[in-house]
Formats: structure tokens, sequence, C-alpha cells
């Protein structure tokens, strides 16, 4: 097992798990299973080997969430505004110098994804940064310095709810994972499900923690 911590002592992870699924009926979608494992739990497992410490932020079903073995934060503004009031409470349970943030529906993320990112932070001087495939940029796997939640704070009290946005305030970059295949599939629909079982069924290793 390629163990990232390693290279990133000081790196936590967050998974989003607090969206309300509309194209999934509303069904809690990171409980939905994959291979007879929730979804939630497979990110986990593709997460833990590469943080210091894992939360999942969660408003529904925290029972359900915490009964896969790792902390659940839920988020605790009015009317749960999004992803980034799910970041800000998470962000306030770690303390490490990085988040890794990641959402609930990407089972295969690459086991190299918090010390590629870290590195491209580093090494370009920035305060967060994101993956991007060629043709599709995912502004949501994103590691960012924890020092920037008191901006995030303010953007959220502002009323902003975008991910994009406030990571194009910040000057984020994305972080080229060139030919990436499966490892930034994400589950949106029932279709996207079956074909992630398909997927899943040819590759039993994906579900190993740090395979």
């Amino acid at each position: 097992m390629n163990d990232t911590r390693a290279f990133q002592p000081s790196v936590d992870g967050v998974i989003l798990a607090g969206g309300r699924a509309r194209r999934m009926s509303g069904e809690d979608k990171g409980l939905l299973p994959l291979r007879g494992h929730p979804l939630a739990e497979w990110v986990a497992r593709r997460l833990a080997p590469q943080v210091r410490a894992l939360v999942i932020s969660a408003n529904r079903n925290p029972e359900a969430y915490a009964a896969l073995g790792w902390p659940v934060v839920p988020d605790d503004l009015p009317d749960h505004p999004g992803p980034l009031a799910g970041i800000l409470a998470a962000g306030a349970r770690l303390s490490g110098e990085w988040l890794l943030v990641v959402p609930c529906d990407l089972p295969f993320l690459p086991a190299d994804l918090a010390s590629r990112l870290h590195a491209a932070a580093v090494e370009q001087g920035l305060g967060a940064v994101y993956a991007a495939e060629p043709e599709r940029e995912h502004y949501a796997v994103m590691l960012l310095r924890r020092d920037l939640l008191p901006d995030l704070a303010a953007h959220v009290a502002a009323g902003g709810r975008q991910v994009r946005a406030w990571l194009g305030a910040l000057g984020a970059r994305g972080v080229p994972f060139a030919a990436a295949g499966e490892a930034f599939f994400n589950i949106n629909t029932p279709d996207d499900l079956e074909r992630a079982e398909t997927l899943a069924a040819g590759r039993p290793e994906l579900f190993r923690t740090g395979a």
C-alpha cells in the first residue's frame, strides 16, 4: 500500500454528504449501496490512507454514517445552505493545516489525490487548488489551507453558496489529472450508479483501503 500520509502529515479529509440528491429522488446519496457498501464508505476508504484525520459532513441519517467508522459533522447554519457550510463545520472540527474536501459520490478517487494536490499548492504558492481533467474541472474536489476558513465564513455569511465562485475569488487553480479514467466518475443518477456497479465489478481492488 502506498501510504501518502508520509508526505501529507498535516492534511485532514472532509467527505461532503449533505446534498439533497434531487436526481436520485431525494435519497441520501452517500448511503446508496455500490456492490453492497454505501458510497460514502467507498470514498472514505479511498481517502483515509491519504489523510491524518477524516470526517463526514452529513445533515441526514447521522447514525448510519457514524456506523461507517468515521466522525459525522452536521453543518449548523439554518436551512443547510450547501457544501460550503459543510466545509465550515467540518473545518471547525479538524486541526490540520490543510483540508482535502471531496463529495460522497466519487467512489474511485485517485490514491495519490492528496499528494498531487498538495504538491501543486505548495509549488505554486496557492492556498486552494482543485482537481481538473482535460474536459472537466472538479471544483468540489479541493485542497485548501485551513486558515482560509474565516474568509469562507465571510463569503457564506454574505450569501455566497457556489464552490466555484469562492475558489475563483481566491485565485485557486486546477491541478491536471490527465487520463484519469474512472477516477473522477461521479454518481448523480440511477444510470450512473448502474454504470459504477459495472466498473466496480471489473475492479474489485478499488474497494480496498489504499488501493
